[in-house]
C-alpha cells in the first residue's frame, strides 16, 4: 500500500474529507518550494499536488498560467521540482506528493529516467492533464514503476469512458467540477454532488473534486459529498509576492488552517 492510499484510508476510517492544496513549484521563489510544503502539512494538508511549471498549460486558468510563467522565468525545471520533493522527504515521510502537470517535460526528460527519478525522490503519483487514458501506454514506466497514475473525469465525461476511468483509477480519481479553466467559475455544489456519488459508487479509487473551490465554505459544500477537496489557483493567488520564507509560509497557514477547520467541522 503506497503513501496515497495509506493516507485515503486513514480519512475514510476517522471519518474525514482529505485536503489537498495545489502550489506550483518555485512560485512565488524557488528559495521557499520546501518552506512551503512543510507550511501545507502543518496547516492540514493530507495530500499536496505540486505543479510543475510548463509553458503551455491548456487547463490552467491566468492565475497559475502566471505563476508557472514567474517559475520558468527564475529557471525553474523538472529536475529542481524532484530535487525538491527529496528534500521534503528529509523530514516527512509519510504526507503524499503528486506531481500536477503536462506531458512534454516528462518525455522530454525520459520516462523510464522520470519514472526512477521520481520514486527515488519520495514522488507518489502524477497527474498529466494532456495524456488521457487512451493514450496513457506511454506512461507504463511510471504505473511499473509504482507510481499512482491520477486520472480525470468531468460533467462531459460520458458513461462509458467513466466507467474506463473508475476501473483504471489509482491513487485517487479527479473529478473537474466544471467544464472550464482552473479558477473560471463558481461552484454549483447542487449540480455535481449527484455525479460525484454516483462516479464514487462505481470508482476503485477515491473520489477528490477540484477547479472552482475557494475557500472555507465551498470546501466544506463539496465536503458533503467527496473523499477529498482539491483548491489551487486561490491558494496560489494568496502566495503571489510573498517575500520570505516565513511570508510564505504564514500566508499557507493563513489560507489554509481556516479550510481544514470547516472541513472538520462537518
Amino acid at each position: 500500500m503506497g503513501r496515497i492510499e495509506r493516507r485515503f484510508a486513514a480519512l475514510k476510517a476517522a471519518g474525514r474529507t482529505g485536503l489537498v492544496p495545489f502550489v506550483t513549484a518555485g512560485d512565488p521563489s524557488p528559495d521557499h518550494v520546501v518552506p512551503l510544503m512543510h507550511a501545507l502539512v502543518a496547516a492540514g494538508a493530507d495530500v499536496i499536488e505540486l505543479g510543475v511549471p510548463f509553458s503551455d498549460p491548456m487547463a490552467d486558468g491566468p492565475v497559475i498560467q502566471r505563476a508557472s510563467e514567474r517559475a520558468i522565468a527564475q529557471g525553474v525545471s523538472l529536475t529542481n521540482v524532484l530535487a525538491w520533493v527529496a528534500a521534503f522527504r528529509e523530514t516527512d515521510a509519510e504526507t503524499p506528493v503528486v506531481l500536477m502537470g503536462y506531458l512534454n517535460p516528462i518525455e522530454m526528460h525520459g520516462y523510464a529516467e522520470f519514472a526512477e527519478e521520481a520514486v527515488e525522490s519520495g514522488v507518489d503519483g502524477v497527474l498529466l492533464v494532456d495524456c488521457p487514458l487512451e493514450e496513457s501506454h506511454v506512461l507504463a514506466p511510471l504505473r511499473e514503476a509504482g507510481l499512482d497514475q491520477i486520472l480525470l473525469a468531468s460533467p462531459t465525461t460520458d458513461e462509458v469512458r467513466l466507467g474506463r476511468l473508475c476501473e483504471a483509477a489509482s491513487g485517487f480519481l479527479y473529478y473537474v467540477s466544471f467544464a472550464g479553466i482552473t479558477g473560471a467559475a463558481q461552484l454549483s455544489t447542487t449540480d455535481i454532488a449527484g455525479r460525484v456519488a454516483g462516479i464514487r459508487s462505481r470508482s476503485k479509487a477515491p473520489v477528490a473534486v477540484g477547479f472552482g473551490v475557494r475557500d472555507a465554505a465551498s470546501a466544506r459544500a463539496i465536503g458533503e459529498f467527496a473523499d477529498a477537496v482539491i483548491i489551487g489557483s486561490a491558494l496560489v493567488q494568496c502566495l503571489e509576492g510573498a517575500t520570505s520564507a516565513d511570508d510564505v509560509a504564514g500566508r499557507a497557514k493563513g489560507f489554509l488552517a481556516p479550510i481544514r477547520a470547516a472541513l472538520d467541522a462537518r
